[in-house]
């Protein structure tokens, strides 16, 4: 059995319903008639329009175009026939939440258009209901004009909210996924090789513990230095797992440049109030490893980080006064370069690499706003 809510649309919930409250008031203009016929006629046309407005937040596809056209018709009605047109008003809300374009924009001008044609009419006739009532039919012209395109747009600007929040999880799952497959080839590239090592060397020192316990007792100490160095890499690896805030990774720069006597400069706020956790561990790296370069393959004196957000991304640039890339082709494969580009896609984010005399590389990543925490109630 369908449950009671479940009549209400998804986007508007209860608040058309809140309106039928004011059903009553067609009530007031249609007993002012003094036809019994004219009562009936006037009471089986509003049951008919709240009947279709219900059917119109049901319904799908064609058949909701077919209802609201019903209510055109009644709205249309009940003002000719007694002077009450704030039907239109209803149905100015529920065009504003048809999701299709050029459902919108037909029904928008239909409404609209026979609305204004119904006012004209009885300003002509001038209706003394209907001329008595005229400060509100006033604002009702304003709201049958702006509520339809004010709820369009705001369902839009919804969706496009929803869209984009699906985006960012979106992209959360695939850095998610690189880092679990980067993480799985730096355990293979780490371990592997190590513990075949390990693996071969004790076999051998096995063999030789017998025939020659001195080379066996070679092997072994050879054993014990390997499992050492596998043990120190998988730690450092696990250090640079964690989450990395720029500011932090930052320091650390500092110290390794200083190490390498580059004199380094740092131009912006390195605090990023519109970036995620896992921007700013991407960002790291990308930076880290930048420096790595610099510090490796550029022999430079100098090393400028610049930090340059904007409303829409945030750019990062990393500039040298060393030798710079060797050769033209700027999508160059070596020194950690292509890993930098990868993180960043995954991101929907992206690298250029500028020679100038050194070596310029600019980190651009979106901006992202963080959305207030909303308390939970229960």
């Amino acid at each position: 059995m369908q449950k009671w809510h479940h009549i209400f649309h998804k986007s508007t919930g209860l608040s058309p319903y809140v309106w039928v409250v004011f059903y009553i008031l067609p009530f007031y203009f249609i007993f002012r008639s003094s036809s019994m016929d004219r009562w009936v006629y006037g009471i089986i046309m509003i049951i008919m329009f709240f009947a279709c407005y219900v059917l119109s937040f049901k319904s799908k596809g064609w058949v909701v175009y077919f209802w609201t056209s019903v209510q055109i018709v009644v709205s249309i009605t009940m003002t000719l026939l007694f002077g009450y047109m704030y039907f239109a008003l209803f149905l100015a809300f529920f065009i504003g939440n048809i999701q299709s374009k050029a459902g919108f924009f037909t029904m928008y001008s239909i409404h609209l258009l026979t609305t204004i044609v119904a006012i004209n009419y009885e300003l002509i006739t001038r209706n003394p209901v209907f001329i008595s009532q005229l400060p509100f039919v006033l604002v009702s012209i304003i709201a049958v004009v702006l509520l339809p395109a004010t709820t369009y747009n705001r369902n839009n600007q919804d969706k496009l909210q929803g869209q984009l929040e699906d985006a960012n999880k979106r992209i959360s799952e695939l850095v998610i996924m690189e880092e679990r497959q980067r993480i799985s080839r730096d355990l293979h590239d780490t371990l592997g090789q190590k513990l075949s090592l390990i693996g071969l060397k004790s076999d051998l020192a096995g063999k030789l513990i017998n025939k020659n316990p001195a080379q066996a007792v070679i092997e072994i100490n050879d054993v014990r230095q390997t499992a050492r160095s596998a043990l120190k890499e998988v730690r450092e690896m696990i250090t640079q797992m964690r989450g990395i805030r720029l500011e932090d990774e930052l320091v650390r720069i500092r110290q390794f440049l200083q190490a390498a006597e580059i004199e380094f400069r740092l131009e912006g706020s390195p605090k990023l109030a519109n970036t995620s956790l896992i921007m700013e561990n991407v960002l790291s790296m990308c930076i880290k490893e930048a420096v790595t370069n610099v510090v490796k393959h550029s022999g430079a004196t100098q090393c400028l980080i610049q930090i340059e957000p904007s409303r829409t991304d945030l750019y990062i640039k990393v500039t040298d006064n060393g030798k710079g890339i060797e050769g033209s082709n700027m999508d160059y494969k070596g020194h950690g370069l292509q890993g930098m580009r990868e993180r960043l896609e995954f991101v929907n984010g992206g690298m250029d690499i500028v020679r100038d005399g050194g070596t310029m590389i600019i980190i651009r990543v979106p901006t992202v706003i963080r959305q207030p925490e909303q308390e939970v109630t229960v």
